[in-house]
């Protein structure tokens, strides 16, 4: 989709849950009007109005924002995969992978809320922008250590990461990278294709070494593929 079907997409979109919020307010009012006079006392209805129309702008507002984020990354996406060869996966910003990757790079490095990964012969690499992507960070094979699978807690949530150790001007820091799921109502990539995305990464990575003649990191143990079958199994086995 080009650019201009992109703007076109959003601002149907943006109209389309502005119209709902309008509609949904126009519905409501009825109902809240024959339950104002039960209520306990109040100033005045006013102020349940001006709260409902307070609700309905931090709706739009936020639709607008998501809306507007999915479209640059898509952006992104599309320009990156006529430009880069290698593997594409999109990954969700931490506070604890901001903090890391600034101890690592040489300048201040600013991931957007979603960034693209580009994995590729010569190395990893940290993407933002929309139709014009922007290298935040690329750290060579020979500087990355050990990949292997983890997991962290974000927001009261256990969540699966890819921990990627990286030695850089003497540093040596671990990464830890959520990947974000392509399924919808899905936060984290996880189960058999994030272990997937973790076993490409780890076989190219010994690859790029043995080809420049370099040490190969230790092999760990093989990452478990987890089917929905197996799933189900072991959750009929717990009850």
């Amino acid at each position: 989709m080009n650019p201009a079907a992109h703007r076109v997409s959003l601002t149907v979109l943006v109209a389309l849950a502005a119209v709902a919020v309008v509609a949904g307010i126009v519905a409501g009012t009825p109902m809240l009007e024959q339950q104002v006079p039960s209520m306990p006392p109040v100033p005045t209805t006013r102020v349940a109005m001006i709260l409902v129309g307070i609700g309905a702008i931090v709706v739009v507002t936020w639709a607008i924002a998501h809306l507007g984020r999915a479209t640059r990354t898509r952006a992104r996406r599309t320009a990156l995969e006529s430009s880069v060869r290698g593997e594409l996966s999109c990954g969700i910003r931490s506070r604890l992978l901001g903090q890391r990757l600034n101890e690592l790079a040489d300048e201040r490095v600013r991931l957007g809320a979603r960034y693209s990964i580009v994995v590729d012969e010569l190395g990893i690499a940290f993407w933002n922008g929309g139709r014009r992507p922007r290298r935040a960070a690329h750290f060579p094979w020979r500087e990355v250590r050990t990949i292997r699978a983890d997991t962290m807690v974000v927001g009261g949530s256990k969540v699966q990461v890819a921990a990627l150790r990286i030695r850089h001007h003497g540093h040596s820091i671990e990464l830890p990278i959520i990947l974000a799921s392509d399924r919808v109502g899905r936060y984290a990539l996880a189960d058999a294709p994030f272990y997937a995305t973790v076993r490409s990464w780890k076989a190219m990575h010994r690859t790029a070494l043995a080809s420049e003649g370099l040490e190969l990191p230790p092999l760990t143990a093989p990452i478990p593929i987890i089917t929905p079958a197996m799933q189900a199994a072991a959750s009929a086995n717990r009850r």
